[in-house]
């Protein structure tokens, strides 16, 4: 096992721990974690697009502006999912974990067709164990509200599906960055893993998308 990926298993280890910590003491502890999560992943693109951009000062701003307003949507759609209902916020917390971690897996140990010239690292079958391991979640919230319906297992797996979905294509669109960059990471804060915005890429993405389904259709 190489230095890398055993830092990789202990960082998602901790990180995991302060997630939960923070999830299930208080709101007020999740708020904090959550902005400082976010007001770091925003500086890690800040100097993406820096780096980018170099001495086109008008771009600059003008995308600064555009991500910070995203991130206040992020950060409201955060904090209006977990108020809602903490179930549903871990739930698809989880959807990103099992996402991430069945893309990494199988990615790493099956390998195969590069999916595309974005990311090097992502493989079609990468992919598709990112789509695999969504559906567990799905299960284990189904299961533990006990639900009776077959209809409602099925809608879970697809929004488990659609999620683990936007979840790759925000990795994607970062990874898009980070290649007109010319960086590998985001930055170095995560031993195993580099910026905290290369962990939450796709939860940037998943948490608006399922505060929206959330909204419309529960």
């Amino acid at each position: 096992m190489s230095i890398n990926f055993s830092n990789r298993i202990l960082t998602s280890i901790l990180l995991l721990v302060i997630l939960f910590i923070g999830l299930y003491t208080n709101i007020f502890l999740f708020l904090y974690l959550f902005t400082i999560t976010c007001i770091i992943s925003f500086f890690e693109f800040n100097n993406l697009i820096k780096k980018i951009y170099k001495n086109e000062r008008n771009k600059i701003f003008v995308i600064n502006i555009f991500s910070l307003s995203y991130l206040i949507l992020f950060i409201f759609s955060g904090y209006k999912l977990y108020n809602s209902s903490l179930s549903i916020f871990v739930f698809v917390i989880l959807i990103c974990i099992f996402s991430d971690t069945g893309g990494y897996l199988i990615g790493k140990f099956i390998g195969g067709k590069k999916l595309t010239k974005i990311s090097p690292n992502k493989t079609i079958s990468g992919s598709i164990g990112s789509f695999f391991f969504s559906l567990f979640p799905a299960f284990i919230f189904w299961s533990h509200f006990n639900y009776n319906y077959k209809y409602e297992v099925f809608y879970l797996l697809l929004i488990s599906s659609f999620l683990s979905l936007v979840c790759q294509l925000g990795d994607l669109l970062i990874s898009y960055f980070k290649r007109k960059a010319k960086v590998k990471d985001t930055g170095t804060i995560l031993p195993g893993h580099g910026g905290l915005l290369d962990r939450i890429d796709g939860v940037i993405f998943v948490l608006p998308a399922a505060y929206i389904i959330y909204k419309i259709f529960i």
